[in-house]
């Protein structure tokens, strides 16, 4: 029997999320769709193993990075949906592989506006406050 408070992709219906900041959750990026949804939402979902919660804007630097450990964003694949990212494009990461490039010294930028208030379970305000490209 599933939870009348959530729709069928698992997402709470009655409550927005929210952001670090503590207010609605925005979306990050609808071009290049994003999110483990692929709604343009950064969205904390149990059944989201990678923790797609983070919304950055890539970097050439970061890409490369994420290539080099195994996860190509650069290539497209269509057979996927999937365009390839490129240099200011807005994705919402995997929280364990941005806290990775951080500590790599190559973290993309942070749209705290847009990344989901459960990150702040592993990472400070402070730090993301560091690599945000908003204001707040």
């Amino acid at each position: 029997m599933s939870d009348p408070q959530t729709d069928t992709d698992g997402v709470d219906a009655e409550e927005p999320e929210r952001n670090v900041l503590g207010e609605p959750l925005r979306e990050c990026s609808g071009d290049p769709e994003t999110g483990f949804l692929r709604d343009g939402n950064c969205r904390h979902l149990a059944r989201d193993p990678g923790r797609h919660e983070v919304c950055a804007v890539v970097t050439d630097e970061f890409l490369e990075y994420s290539r080099d450990r195994g996860n190509d964003l650069i290539t497209p694949r269509p057979d996927l949906g999937f365009p390839g990212l490129s240099d200011g494009d807005r994705w919402c990461l995997c929280l364990p592989r941005w806290e990775e490039a951080r500590t790599a010294g190559v973290a993309p930028p942070v749209v705290l506006a847009a990344t989901n208030e459960a990150v702040l379970e592993e990472v400070p305000l402070a730090t993301l406050r560091d690599h945000a490209v908003d204001a707040d």
